[in-house]
């Protein structure tokens, strides 16, 4: 990859709100302005209950069509991210302290919403003893006792690799687990320089062999420079694993703060990425230019319970 910006610049955030050149993006990725009577209503609900969506802290471009439909993924813990990834748009600096009515708003917030499936997520929280881990439980417990129905998936951080927080979510009964591998091994050291790629892998591979029941979820960017062979040896290494769901999608650059993008891929190099995942052996694979690792998470995983049900019967 070319052209990359010296990494204190990237992690430093400096010019964060500086504009991006107008340059036309190609027809593939252009979506609908945000503005339905159901995406405003979702908007003062969560400014109401003082809640965090990843959809708006990481400029999603599919906030406008997931929040019509009365879906979001909540992002717990504050917008701070003690961490500075350079493909990020989160917020990165001290963050602020937990608050303990959190996991009741996140509650209420899925009740009053009616939810049948949500999606949790967090910044990183470095700063913490547990990294967090403790907030995730209760909020899986709370909207347990709150909306039984309601099937929850989680998207954590690494916990540092440390195995006592990730046996804590677990242990509060996600119905999905997911951690996002975000990019090939190269790429480690600009784009994530707070995780490790065998960090990830490890934290997928604990995760599945310590409750099979719970199944495992992933997600990878492209456009940062990667080869398709790095992108197929990321692939072998996850169902190594045995992760079973993944994601593609494509890097957007949020900010000239940020890493550049090396190119677009299009819907036939996303649909062929998608073609050898499934060759290889994931459940289920969702690979498009507008994907993100929570786009129709539901939809995701209820396709990844027909496919394991139809082969658990195969003779």
């Amino acid at each position: 990859m070319t052209g990359i910006a010296p990494l204190q610049f990237i992690r430093g955030r400096r010019v964060k709100d500086a504009p991006l050149a107008n340059t036309p993006k190609p027809v593939w990725l252009k979506v609908r302005a945000p503005g339905s009577a159901n995406y405003l209503r979702l908007k003062q609900l969560m400014r109401g209950l003082n809640l965090h969506t990843v959809c708006e802290e990481a400029h999603c471009p599919n906030i406008g069509e997931c929040w019509h439909h009365g879906t979001a993924t909540f992002m717990i813990m504050g917008g701070v991210c003690t961490r500075a990834c350079g493909y990020c748009n989160v917020t990165h600096g001290p963050p602020s302290a937990l608050d303990p009515q959190e996991p009741e708003h996140l509650a209420a917030a899925v009740a009053t919403l009616e939810l049948a499936y949500v999606v949790i997520t967090s910044v990183d929280r470095d700063d913490l003893p547990d990294f967090g881990a403790g907030t995730f439980a209760a909020a899986i417990r709370a909207i347990r006792s709150r909306r039984a129905e309601c099937r929850i998936e989680v998207l954590i951080p690494d916990f540092q690799g440390q195995e006592a927080p990730l046996r804590a979510v677990r242990a509060a009964g996600p119905d999905i687990l997911n951690h996002n591998i975000e990019t090939v091994p190269r790429l480690y050291r600009v784009a994530r320089p707070g995780g490790r790629y065998q960090r990830a892998l490890d934290l997928l591979d604990r995760a599945r062999r310590e409750a099979p029941a719970i199944p495992t979820k992933t997600g990878l960017m492209v456009g940062l420079g990667e080869s398709l062979d790095e992108i197929v040896d990321v692939l072998r290494d996850l169902r190594r694993v045995d992760c079973q769901i993944l994601t593609v999608g494509q890097y957007l650059r949020p900010s000239l703060a940020h890493l550049p993008m090396d190119r677009y891929y299009t819907p036939d190099e996303f649909l062929e990425i998608k073609r050898i995942a499934l060759e290889l052996g994931f459940g289920h694979v969702e690979s498009g230019p507008l994907v993100r690792s929570s786009y129709h998470a539901h939809e995701q995983a209820d396709s990844y319970e027909r496919n394991a049900a139809s082969i658990a019967s195969a003779p």
